[in-house]
């Protein structure tokens, strides 16, 4: 082979060399990206699926992504081929002739590995019918998400006013009542907003024993009560009892509330003292009957809060289902007295609805899009108030259908490898 052969060859062999190095580091940004947007195009899907099944009273069924591993296979070869042979009869490298020619050749796979679980089990079902705690309730109002979506959301009613409990499951026959508890959280959100009301979280003793003689009150009891999360508390009368720290969720009004239009709205529609501007959240600690309830209001806010799945049947009834559906039974519709199909909007206006469409792709706007019966149903890329409910839905469902086992999340394993 003359000089110049020589060059042509160790050129292409850099060349194939350099291509190489992109399975390296450097394909992993790439690779986690990719990876991370199908993950969660996936989960986002899954849930609105399910919505949509209840909106048809379907079983709805999830899939969890336990494992994800993709291997990369990449091989390469340099060879030089006689030019007097068959295999190089005929080719030329440029104007160049030579008695060898150089070959190169590259190829490269990838092979992903999903291993999926299904989560229809029983802790599973049992997350899923867990309504959320007054807690975690109070602790979703003090964040960024308005209090009212909150409350809307989660609530099956507050001092028994019903935020329409029959959505709460397949969709009802008849419309629900839901006016004055709207209204009433409405009141809430103008107030907060105004930054005339606040809710947070004040740490009591919540007393778990009679109260106890003196000589009871020994060091060595005092130490096996810490041991266990109690401590000995004396109160004012100067008697002792054993007490725990418990999180109590208060909501606060300014003393520059009272008289405010949108305060005795409030205090109205849930029946609060308006003389007060302090109300403990409760929980079932109210007679549904307000029995025994003083004249002058209620001095608290006793919630009955919603799982997962009433959540999921709630928000599924803005759902818009095709006409052709709602004529044959398909899907169920709830009518009013006046005999005319009744708006699902008027309970969750700015809240949540699902658009319905036709072909066989997805609409252009489409922001999360799933196909059932036939139909394409979606969340239209403009709605912004539906796309956060949905956010919402999506990290509340990965927080109340979390396991506490090791691993349960997606792993990606990338044998890269490279320098």
């Amino acid at each position: 082979m003359t000089g110049a052969g020589w060059r042509i060859t160790a050129l292409c062999v850099f060349a194939l060399a350099c291509g190489g190095c992109s399975i390296g580091p450097r394909a992993l940004p790439s690779d986690r990206i990719r990876y991370n947007e199908a993950v969660k195009v996936s989960g986002e899907e899954q849930l609105l699926l399910n919505i949509v099944r209840l909106r048809y009273t379907d079983t709805p069924s999830s899939l969890a992504v336990s494992s994800l591993a993709d291997q990369y296979e990449f091989t390469r070869n340099v060879g030089l081929t006689p030019f007097f042979t068959a295999a190089a009869a005929g080719q030329a490298f440029g104007g160049y002739r030579s008695t060898v020619l150089p070959q190169v050749g590259w190829s490269s796979a990838s092979r992903p590995t999903l291993t999926y679980t299904s989560q229809d089990d029983q802790e599973f079902t049992r997350r899923l019918f867990t309504p959320l705690s007054l807690e975690s309730t109070a602790s979703l109002s003090k964040t960024t998400w308005p209090t009212s979506t909150v409350f809307r959301l989660w609530l099956e009613n507050m001092n028994w006013v019903s935020n329409a409990e029959t959505a709460s499951g397949p969709t009802p026959k008849t419309p629900p009542e839901f006016a004055d508890f709207l209204a009433g959280v409405e009141a809430l959100q103008r107030l907060t907003d105004r930054k005339l009301a606040t809710i947070f979280i004040d740490e009591q003793d919540d007393p778990v024993s009679d109260e106890l003689p003196p000589e009871k009150v020994t060091a060595s009891a005092q130490v096996r009560a810490a041991q266990a999360g109690f401590e000995y508390r004396k109160d004012k009368n100067g008697n002792w009892r054993v007490v725990r720290k418990k999180q109590q969720p208060i909501l606060r009004f300014d003393e520059s509330v009272k008289g405010d239009p949108d305060f005795l709205t409030l205090c109205r529609v849930f029946k609060l003292n308006p003389a007060r501007t302090s109300f403990e959240f409760t929980t079932a600690k109210l007679d549904p009957y307000l029995k025994d309830a003083p004249k002058e209001g209620l001095d608290k806010l006793d919630l009955e809060t919603r799982s997962l799945l009433q959540v999921l049947f709630f928000v599924a009834n803005g759902v818009e289902v095709p006409t052709a559906h709602l004529a044959s039974g398909v899907a169920p519709v709830t009518t009013g007295l006046d005999g005319r199909q009744f708006d699902w909007q008027q309970v969750l206006g700015g809240l949540f609805k699902v658009c319905w469409a036709e072909g066989k792709r997805p609409p252009a706007s489409a922001h999360v899009a799933v196909r059932h019966k036939g139909y394409w149903f979606y969340i239209d890329e403009r709605d912004r108030d539906t796309k956060a409910t949905f956010a919402l839905l999506v990290e509340l469902a990965r927080l109340q259908l979390s396991t506490d086992k090791g691993g349960s999340a997606p792993l990606l394993t990338l044998p890269i490898g490279g320098r």
